[in-house]
C-alpha cells in the first residue's frame, strides 16, 4: 500500500546527523555548509515507487549538482526484514542508477525519526539557510503509469531555491513505500 510523504513545515530546520556512507565514511549535512542548497532524500533498494525514478534521480541530481546542489541520499529501512536494502544493496543501487552523492545507512532509524520520513522515496530540499524549502514528489511518475521520470516537481523547486526564492505552495506530498520500521522501534 502506498503511503504519502507528511508535510513538514516550511522553514524547519535541517536535522544534524551524522551516518555511513555505503562504503563506510562517516557523513554529515555539514560537510556541505558552502553549497546553496541540500537535498536529503530517502531512498530504498526494494521498494517500486523508488526504483521507477531512480535513473531520473541520479541524472538529476548529477545535473544540478553542476550547480551547486549537494545531496545525501539515506536508506532507513529494516534490513533485518528487508535485506535488499542494506548497505551493500544500497550501494549497487547506486551504481545502477548512478548515483553521484553519498548514499547512507540510518541502521538506528533515528534519522529517519528526525526528519518525519514517512515513505521512499521521501525528498527534503533546504535551502543556503538550511531551512526546508519544499517537500514533496519528484515527479508524478508512478509504478503504475507512463509518466517520465524527469523530476518535473523537484526541478522547479531546485530551480527557485538556488535563484533563492520561496517554492509556492502547494506541494503536492511524495507517494511510496511506507519506511520499513523495525518492530522493536516507534512507528509514527
Amino acid at each position: 500500500m502506498a503511503i504519502s510523504s507528511f508535510l513538514v513545515p516550511l522553514g524547519t530546520p535541517s536535522p544534524d546527523f551524522t551516518l555511513p556512507a555505503t562504503d563506510g565514511t562517516p557523513v554529515s549535512p555539514g560537510d556541505f555548509a558552502d553549497a546553496p542548497a541540500l537535498l536529503v532524500v530517502f531512498l530504498s533498494n526494494h521498494c517500486p515507487y523508488v526504483r521507477r525514478i531512480e535513473k531520473g534521480l541520479g541524472t538529476l541530481t548529477a545535473e544540478y549538482a553542476a550547480r551547486g546542489l549537494a545531496t545525501i541520499g539515506i536508506g532507513s529501512n529494516d534490513v533485518k526484514n528487508y535485506p535488499d536494502d542494506s548497505p551493500h544493496n544500497l550501494a549497487q543501487q547506486a551504481e545502477r542508477a548512478g548515483f553521484v552523492f553519498p548514499y547512507l545507512y540510518d541502521e538506528s532509524q533515528d534519522v529517519a525519526r528526525a526528519y518525519r520520513a514517512a515513505c521512499t522515496p521521501d525528498f527534503f530540499l533546504y535551502g543556503a539557510d538550511r531551512r526546508l524549502a519544499y517537500r514533496g514528489e519528484f515527479d508524478g511518475a508512478r509504478p503504475s503509469n507512463d509518466v517520465p521520470a524527469d523530476g518535473r516537481s523537484l526541478r522547479a523547486a531546485l530551480d527557485l531555491v538556488l535563484a533563492g526564492r520561496p517554492v509556492p505552495e502547494p506541494h503536492h506530498p511524495s507517494l511510496g513505500c511506507g519506511i520499513k520500521w523495525r518492530p522493536d522501534e516507534f512507528e509514527d
